[in-house]
């Protein structure tokens, strides 16, 4: 995976009794369990672990693979065996003597179930869910192993492997199909945020399946490409063929749902450019030939906990539920507007209205860079909440940095005995206000409408505005001078924006 700390949207995900049903179904681990099952109390192996000859195919009976035609349903089996030794659902014992001189294929010693078995069976989800990831850990490293197939052609003398003849580096695979995994989940993430507002959202089945060529394109293209070069389109075909082998070999672990490349575009694809790299628009079914990819809702659930453990900022929502209110507002001030919205209601969930509203309001406080964006972000958490609240947000009136936002929100409720603000309290939060959206990088042109706006509801705004006590005071005014599309108004911020320098340097 990529070097370096890495921050990702937040993600829902289901609850673990829901998902760990899901991994018990999912054909990888539910034949290592079955292969388990009939292992007891015992079954012999060979030096390597593996079953003996006669029991592989047993054991493919067992698991209801064929073995009629090919090898398919004797390798199937013997990578479900695998699995089980791998996650110790599987125990192997072999005699030592036996191993240092019985032959590979010849019995050496046996197979008990493991500790591993006795944790899935006890019932607890977390458990379940640990042994399948392990399952589909296994399944990631034999998807970036060398292809056997062109192994056999470099074998030299029957037994040695030139892996410098075969061009595949197994460390760099694995790395490139876990950066390809990472950017599918942080593809659906974000397409989960853009779809938030849409029929059926918070389903917990997640987003819709991305596009392969637009995944390949994530892994190739480079932001700041407008227009991609037919070299780079080329190259974004090379990586959808290798993601399609990959995606093919991980079709039992449970991480995704996979729609293969259409056959028929393969014995093309030298000839062909592929869709999406480029931005253009296809029609959705001739874009789905080129392949579909989604994780599965356990396949997000497995790819947060593997890119936490490498280091990443993976937060799923319903983290900070029995956090404080400053870890809180500090986490959403970069959170797309509906997970922070679903975050905050489970927080609030578990608290009485009156005692939130005073922990945020507490951690709203301060004149540090981030104070403005915690204000911003208690004031819509605040929405959320109803007369109980009231109390708590009368006691600020008088609080200069809070006052504001209160009388918002208790003129919102037809409260009574509102007292009218202050010239002073209403720029101060005009100001923080701003540099809360500024500070979230909202789309310019937005921030731009709103500054024309506001400039144009109060006569003479610069003028008074450089005088606010605020921290961010010049910085507010400076980006207005960037934002405002009149040349005299923008004129007049950059003025202001010196005042107010100069004031607080004085």
């Amino acid at each position: 995976m990529s070097e370096g700390p890495l921050v990702l949207p937040p993600v829902r995900l289901l609850p673990a009794a829901d998902l760990a049903r899901l991994a018990l179904a999912v054909p990888l681990l539910d034949r290592a369990l079955r292969l388990t099952k009939w292992a007891t109390p015992e079954r012999p192996v060979d030096a390597m672990g593996e079953l003996l000859d006669d029991d592989l195919v047993r054991a493919a009976d067992e698991l209801g693979l064929s073995t009629d035609e090919g090898e398919e349903g004797l390798a199937e089996t013997a990578q479900a065996w695998g699995v089980a030794v791998d996650t110790g659902l599987l125990a192997v014992e072999i005699d030592e003597e036996a191993e240092e001189s019985t032959p590979v294929g010849e019995l050496a010693g046996r197979a008990v179930p493991g500790e591993a078995y006795e944790r899935i069976t006890g019932g607890d989800p977390q458990d379940v869910l640990d042994i399948w990831l392990s399952a589909a850990e296994t399944a990631l490293a034999e998807a970036a192993a060398p292809d056997f197939e062109s192994l056999r052609e470099v074998m030299e003398d029957g037994d040695q492997v030139l892996l410098d003849e075969l061009d595949w580096d197994p460390e760099e695979e694995a790395e490139f199909l876990d950066s390809a995994l990472a950017n599918l989940y942080a593809l659906m993430a974000m397409e989960a945020a853009e779809a938030a507002d849409a029929p059926g959202d918070g389903s917990g089945d997640g987003p819709g399946s991305v596009p392969l060529p637009v995944l390949a394109a994530s892994l190739v293209v480079p932001d700041e490409m407008e227009q991609p070069s037919d070299a780079v389109l080329e190259e974004v075909t090379e990586v959808m063929m290798r993601l399609d082998d990959h995606f093919r070999l991980l079709a039992t672990s449970g991480l995704l749902d996979y729609q293969p490349v259409d056959e028929a575009l393969i014995e093309e694809a030298e000839d062909e450019e592929a869709p999406g790299g480029a931005g253009e628009e296809l029609d959705p079914e001739e874009v789905s030939r080129y392949g579909m990819v989604r994780l599965t809702p356990l396949g997000v659930h497995g790819m947060r906990e593997r890119l936490a453990d490498a280091g990443a900022h993976a937060p799923a929502i319903g983290d900070l539920a029995a956090g404080s209110g400053t870890a809180l507002l500090e986490a959403l001030t970069h959170y797309p507007d509906h997970a922070a919205r679903a975050e905050a209601e489970l927080w609030l969930a578990g608290r009485k209205a009156a005692d939130a509203a005073r922990e945020l309001l507490a951690a709203a406080r301060g004149d540090d860079p981030e104070a403005p964006g915690r204000r911003l972000i208690c004031q819509q958490t605040l929405t959320l909440l109803g007369a109980e609240a009231e109390p708590a947000l009368r006691e600020v009136l008088d609080d200069r940095r809070l006052g504001g936002l209160a009388r918002v929100w208790l003129t919102e409720r037809g409260a009574a005995d509102v007292p009218a603000p202050d010239a002073d309290m209403v720029f101060w939060l005009t100001i923080d206000t701003l540099a809360a959206q500024l500070a979230a990088d909202d789309a310019p042109e937005l921030l731009s409408d709103l500054v024309r706006d506001l400039v144009a509801r109060h006569d003479g705004f610069f003028d008074a505005a450089w005088r606010v006590d605020h921290p961010a005071t010049a910085d507010v005014l400076e980006a207005m001078g960037r934002l405002h599309p009149d040349r005299k108004s923008a004129k007049d911020a950059r003025k202001a924006a010196f005042k107010a320098r100069s004031r607080t340097s004085s």
